[in-house]
């Protein structure tokens, strides 16, 4: 894994490549190389992962016609290599991107579909004077750029950007701020900052002498259903998340780990690890000093199944804290969670144990419809379709165990949750539309002059109006899985808890949930096999039962969750806390109200225990946004 960046221009500056490479550091500590020439400089740092001692960039084919740098990884690049030596091309090196670049020469941006893989990658070819940027399926590794009359500049990380060239504006973008507090994320191609844009996932953006062009190479697509018996779907997707997992672990030239959450994503991810790669596995959990988010029982249980050398990591508020100004330096983006926190310290004992890469269970939620949500939506569909069934008190205890023994008001709220909008059931958002909401309502913070910024704005009604015209065809759930996947997995799943902090340690992740089979398989099977009236990741269950402890199939769905405010009210709390909340910054960064902030803040401090939902939000994202602001923007 590793950080590129480049400027597209007549006389590009070698200086400033440097500094770009200097703030890119982290993600490529291992070497680092510039290439300068008329009409466009490119700069790399590697994280040597794959052939090691000769995949140095920015690299140049045999040819001498394309110039390269490359962020990731492609992991059928074996196959497409030989493939590619079939059809008379030559190769220096063992790694995968000299492949990317062959791949490239013979068959121009249909490439990119071929690559099963995590990638973000430029191609300069200096005859044509065109520069081709191009970014994985699903978003895995960025790729942002900032476009400035005729000069372009693009990195792996915005700070790259701003590194190249002080007078590009550093400021917070009010659109993106409205989405972030709508959606939990900003949606590319906008992000929190104006005048940058994040290339979209799938896409490929091409730059010519006659001007810019930019199509999507992939998308989901839930059109095509298998009809398979869910014994044959188990059976076909425990070979596909078999071999994306052997690919992950084998296709390295480093020790590979692996992520225990005690959950059933990583836990079979795990196992197959384990089939693969045998005796002296390593193993990395983390687990909270807070029993309410700690899930160190199953962790335990599932390596004493694996014999694996595991490693803890106990995380305290006060860790959180400690460590949040940097989860948001590495971020780029306000959060409205604490939850990326932890996981940068376990990326940290990862690379402190001498490791660079990780497996992980990301993205079989998305993929296999594990979250409330999907579960939620179906209980509203069924009200929508049944307004005087029997039946609805008694599907809130199924989803909610607990409501059974709460008392009335509690089921009351429950009640009207799931009795709101039953007339839009049809509608793309029907599904989403609760936690937009929530998500919004924390707009009441913004101040008078972002308000009045963001007047006739309205990032769902945006949203919607991009989504594919064959998306009313699909079944419900297939909407729902489609709208997550471009919301929250590449701009908040995948940025701020994936590869934003794991590179920050310098630790590449990898996620056999998103290889390209396993995702084509999963869009194609049928919705029973995933939600299976209200029994999530039906299909998984099925396949896991051999591999993993009984607890861990049993156990109810436990969502990944941080200490939010508690991690901030402490006496004992940091100073950069009260700063970022300091009345005269609040006022500086211009996002939210002083007053309002002040009204959070004692309350946080009174009650933090009695804290809703809705405040650890509030209280997250204008601490995450304040220092963004902070970090980034003087």
């Amino acid at each position: 894994m590793c950080g590129i960046a480049g400027i597209l221009d007549p006389s590009p500056d070698r200086d400033a490549l440097r500094r770009m490479a200097r703030a890119l550091h982290h993600r490529g500590p291992d070497a680092s190389g510039v290439h300068v020439a008329a009409g466009c400089g490119l700069a790399h740092t590697r994280l040597a992962i794959i052939d090691l001692a000769n995949g140095a960039q920015p690299m140049t084919s045999v040819a001498g016609d394309t110039v390269c740098v490359f962020n990731g990884e492609i992991f059928n690049y074996v196959e497409l290599r030989e493939e590619l030596r079939a059809l008379g091309h030559v190769f220096r090196t063992q790694s995968d991107t000299e492949v990317a670049i062959e791949a490239f020469r013979a068959w121009g941006d249909a490439a990119f579909v071929r690559f099963n893989g995590q990638f973000a990658i430029a191609l300069w070819q200096p005859r044509t004077g065109t520069l081709t940027l191009a970014r994985d399926r699903l978003g895995v590794r960025p790729l942002y750029v900032c476009a400035r009359g005729e000069r372009v500049v693009f990195a792996s990380e915005i700070k790259a950007i701003f590194a190249a060239d002080p007078a590009i504006p550093r400021a917070l973008d009010p659109v993106g701020l409205a989405e972030t507090f709508t959606f939990w994320t900003v949606v590319p191609p906008r992000t929190a900052f104006a005048g940058i844009e994040e290339l979209r996932p799938g896409h490929v953006r091409t730059y010519t002498r006659d001007g810019v062009r930019e199509r999507a190479y992939w998308h989901p697509s839930f059109e095509e259903r298998a009809q398979l018996s869910l014994a044959d779907a188990a059976a076909l997707l425990y070979d596909a998340l078999d071999r994306a997992t052997a690919l992950r672990l084998l296709r390295a030239d480093v020790p590979v780990g692996v992520y225990v959450s005690g959950g059933l994503d990583s836990s079979v991810i795990a196992a197959l690890a384990h089939r693969t790669h045998g005796a002296g596995l390593r193993t990395f959990s983390l687990r909270f000093r807070d029993a309410e988010y700690d899930e160190g029982e199953y962790q335990r249980a599932m390596v004493a199944r694996l014999g694996s050398e595991h490693t803890e990591v106990v995380v305290s508020r006060a860790d959180i804290a400690a460590v949040f100004p940097d989860v948001v330096r590495h971020a780029e983006r306000p959060l409205l969670r604490t939850a990326p926190a932890p996981m940068m310290l376990l990326a940290r004992a990862v690379r402190d144990a001498g490791l660079e890469v990780v497996l992980t269970g990301e993205g079989a939620d998305e993929m296999l419809a594990g979250y409330d949500l999907f579960r939620e939506a179906r209980v509203r569909r069924f009200w929508a379709r049944e307004p005087g069934s029997s039946l609805r008190p008694r599907l809130l205890d199924r989803l909610y165990p607990y409501l059974a023994r709460s008392p009335a008001s509690a089921r009351a709220m429950a009640r009207e949750f799931f009795g709101r909008d039953l007339d839009r059931a049809d509608a793309p958002d029907f599904a989403h539309g609760p936690r937009w909401r929530a998500a919004r309502s924390l707009q009441r913070l913004f101040s008078n002059d972002l308000r009045d910024a963001l007047a006739g704005h309205d990032p769902v009604a945006d949203l919607l109006a991009t989504l594919p015209p064959e998306l009313a065809s699909w079944d419900p759930l297939a909407r729902d899985q489609y709208i997550e996947i471009r919301t929250l997995l590449s701009g908040y799943l995948l940025s701020a808890q994936g590869d934003r902090m794991a590179m920050a340690a310098s630790v590449e992740g990898r996620f056999p949930f998103l290889d390209a089979g396993v995702v084509e398989l999963a869009c194609a099977l049928p919705a029973e096999h995933k939600l299976r009236v209200l029994d999530e990741k039906h299909v998984l269950k099925r396949l896991a039962a051999p591999l993993v402890p009984a607890a861990i199939l049993r156990r109810p769905k436990q969502p990944y969750r941080a200490p939010d405010a508690l991690a901030f009210g402490g006496d004992d709390r940091p100073r950069w806390v009260d700063d970022a909340l300091d009345r005269d910054a609040v006022t500086a960064c211009g996002v939210f109200d002083p007053e309002a902030v002040a009204l959070l803040w004692a309350k946080c401090l009174r009650a933090p225990d009695q804290l809703s939902n809705a405040d650890n939000m509030a209280l997250v994202g204008v601490l995450s946004t304040q220092l963004l602001h902070l970090e980034m923007c003087r």
